[in-house]
């Protein structure tokens, strides 16, 4: 494998060398090797001709015939007014009316890259929360939301029909889109500090010699869907190593970044921790807005290798042509009020909400699921991940799905089964965004009493679990 310095000629055979370039840099892998990587599908893209050249109609006087633009004055919407929170004072509220200019360009076709003054707002984002600047050898790209970002870099780099192997975390979410490609997908364990890397490391090293090693490795670093876990620095480091070492692309799902509570200072990510080590160039990082200012505007943003990203912007000429245009601009209206600051604000208290029903949840979890389940308490995110201790007449581990899919909906309780994610039967995953508690303990203590207290073991657990959610009121699941 070749690799190149970030801006300058040196030239290295080996893909683990150390060091770094003259100016400073982590070396970069070269634009060949990553041809080399992408899908016969991307391979065979042709470029827009016409969204290619969609940038120069920026230079001020341009007088341009490029594309069919519609005529704004036919638009029937003439002005956008809304109001936002103000990050110093969540209580008070501030107004906003779009220019003529900023609705006219949300209510035009914009860039497939997304609109300029977001992307370099997002680009500004990355070097405050994870120092990585501009030019140092990676890309960004605006997208409909962090999934359609995750689905173009997949098909980007695996082919349909390949006998190829990815490799995973427990998660529900992207399943689909490897299984559509016809992967066999390898678990790689988790515990309660994130992805195990020794596992993987005894993945790579027992791979059989007759397959092709994995492309890509798909993780959620903080507060995993569906565990809940967040992956120690250790670990990260290790996965990195790894990655280097056996050649694959680290796919790095972090939506919950800012939504980190734990009561230590947050790991760095592994596009931040990437910029230390002897090589850059094998993390592709998506970034959501959903989780911090709007799940239904769906805004997210990719960076990672150029020629990786280029590839899925090629993507995204023959498919949705760009990102939604007045999505991104109440994005960046809302963005560029607020500043770096107000966002980072922000995103604390997001932080510290779902930390006080992450404590509530756990309280009730304590008091009424203790010696009946078994859970470890997230740092990050909106999930819990709990063990449901059914034990069946000869003795064996008990199966939650039947438990789930009848007793607890009947008793109007919605959660995801553990068979749905992994092999292990007896594990539930609760999505807790917990409002305020609405219904008296009594009259829900006193259902999970009459429950455990002539109906089996099994009904038990659910009874009692039915009763710390249905206590709480609202949960999404």
């Amino acid at each position: 494998m070749t690799v190149a310095a970030d801006s300058d000629s040196v030239q290295c055979t080996n893909g683990n060398v150390e060091g770094k370039a003259s100016n400073g840099l982590a070396k970069t892998l070269s634009e060949e090797y990553y041809l080399s990587r992408l899908s016969v599908m991307a391979k065979n893209r042709t470029h827009d001709e016409i969204r290619s050249c969609l940038h120069l109609e920026q230079r001020p006087g341009l007088i341009s015939m490029l594309a069919g633009k519609p005529h704004t004055s036919t638009f029937p919407f003439t002005s956008l007014n809304f109001t936002f929170r103000d990050p110093a004072d969540p209580a008070s509220e501030l107004p906003v009316s779009l220019s003529q200019e900023e609705l006219e360009l949300g209510l035009q076709y914009s860039p497939t890259v997304g609109i300029p003054a977001l992307v370099e707002w997002c680009y500004g984002l990355q070097e405050i929360a994870h120092g990585r600047r501009k030019g140092e050898g990676w890309k960004l790209s605006i997208g409909n939301g962090s999934q359609d970002l995750i689905y173009k870099a997949v098909t980007a780099l695996v082919n349909p029909g390949d006998s190829k192997h990815e490799l995973s975390e427990r998660v529900s979410g992207t399943t689909p889109m490897f299984q559509t490609l016809q992967c066999d997908i390898v678990e790689v364990e988790t515990d309660a500090h994130g992805i195990r890397s020794d596992s993987l490391r005894h993945i790579l090293e027992n791979w059989p010699a007759s397959k092709p090693k994995p492309k890509v490795l798909y993780t959620v670093p903080y507060g995993s869907n569906p565990t809940g876990a967040t992956a120690t620095l250790d670990r990260r480091l290790e996965v990195l190593a790894l990655a280097r070492e056996h050649e694959f692309f680290i796919l790095e799902d972090d939506p919950y970044h800012f939504l980190y509570y734990g009561p230590m200072p947050r790991p760095p990510s592994y596009f931040a921790l990437e910029r230390d080590q002897p090589q850059t160039g094998w993390v592709i990082r998506f970034d959501s807005l959903s989780k911090v200012l709007s799940s239904g505007i769906r805004v997210g943003f990719v960076s990672g290798p150029e020629v990786i990203v280029q590839a899925m912007n090629d993507h995204s000429t023959v498919a949705n042509l760009q990102p939604n245009s007045l999505a991104q601009v109440l994005a960046l209206s809302l963005l560029s009020r607020w500043g770096y600051q107000g966002f980072l604000e922000h995103t604390a208290h997001v932080a510290e909400f779902y930390k006080k029903k992450r404590d509530a949840f756990q309280a009730a979890m304590l008091r009424h699921l203790s010696g009946i389940a078994e859970w470890s308490m997230p740092e990050a995110g909106m999930f819990m991940w709990f063990k449901l201790l059914i034990d069946t007449d000869d003795g064996a581990e008990g199966d939650s799905n039947s438990v789930i899919r009848t007793t607890a909906l009947e008793r109007g309780v919605l959660a995801l089964p553990g068979h749905r994610v992994l092999s292990e039967r007896a594990e539930v995953r609760i999505r807790a965004r917990v409002v305020q508690p609405t219904r008296g303990e009594g009259r829900g203590r006193g259902v999970a009493e009459a429950e455990r207290g002539h109906i089996g073991q099994p009904t038990r657990c659910i009874g009692e679990f039915s009763y710390v959610m249905r206590g709480f009121g609202q949960l999404w699941f």
